[in-house]
């Protein structure tokens, strides 16, 4: 096998490296795109109009055998992740640490949870705001961030899938795929808003709000990324949103009617 010259001696050659690439997103983001838009085509030709259906985010396949459900929730979010330790393989084979080369670090810098905390701030508000205008229009399902019981372990687990979810989207659709499409030499308008595109689009089970919504996302995170050249503070901000609206949702479910679903 002959490595392309413009590319680092340890990489593979570009055909390989494409495959890689693809081969990823199989396992892992591209599959749940194919998976959105199928589920979002079914949500279109239902009888029901998109705000009267729901898209339910973590469930519980064991109610009222707590034991099993706790077991089910964490071996699903162990599953979820070994497309990152695959992303984390190869780096390391080609001689780019994940650390290293994507700023993917086990605890966050100060620095990573201060710019963090402030973009999901941004963002976690604003995105608030145009699901609750195109679920009103129609254009979106009514998400239903948990319908877990009232078991010990809900909160804990409501936690770490959204732990899980943000380590998951920016390791491989931010970071990964940002890095890889540099390396193939692609301008960066071209692999940010290809970056941009495959989060918008698995999440279009959620109807056009979320696609429209996760396509701007994309787009400010890939800029943040490329100007801090770490993905902690995405990371962490992805996840600081998705705990806010998993455990927001139990606190306020059945106690106001402004949020639908609730």
């Amino acid at each position: 096998m002959t490595a392309d010259a413009s590319l680092p001696s340890l990489l593979p050659d570009r055909r390989t490296l494409t495959r890689e690439i693809w081969l990823v997103f199989a396992l892992s983001l591209g599959a749940s795109a194919l998976a959105a838009l199928i589920s979002f085509t079914g949500s279109l030709t239902a009888e029901k109009a998109l705000a009267e259906q729901t898209a339910s985010l973590v469930t519980d396949r064991y109610a009222g055998r707590p034991w099993l459900g706790l077991s089910w929730q964490l071996y699903g979010i162990a599953v979820s992740l070994v497309p990152v330790a695959l992303v984390a393989h190869f780096l390391a084979r080609s001689g780019e640490p994940m650390g290293r080369t994507l700023g993917v670090s086990w605890i966050p810098r100060g620095l990573d949870l201060l710019r963090g905390a402030g973009v999901a701030a941004a963002i976690g508000g604003s995105g608030l705001a145009l699901y609750l205008g195109a679920q009103a229009v129609g254009a979106n399902l009514t998400i239903v961030p948990t319908t877990l019981g009232d078991v010990w372990w809900r909160i804990p687990v409501l936690v770490l899938s959204a732990i899980e979810n943000a380590v998951l989207e920016e390791v491989i659709v931010l970071g990964y795929l940002l890095h890889r499409l540099d390396q193939l030499g692609w301008s960066r308008w071209k692999a940010d808003l290809t970056s941009a595109g495959v989060r918008s689009v698995y999440h279009l089970y959620q109807g056009i709000g979320g696609l429209v919504g996760n396509f701007v996302m994309g787009v400010i995170f890939a800029f943040l990324y490329r100007h801090w050249g770490r993905v902690m503070p995405l990371l962490v901000a992805h996840a600081l949103i998705d705990i806010v609206a998993f455990v927001g949702w139990v606190a306020l479910a059945g106690k106001v009617s402004w949020l639908p679903g609730a």
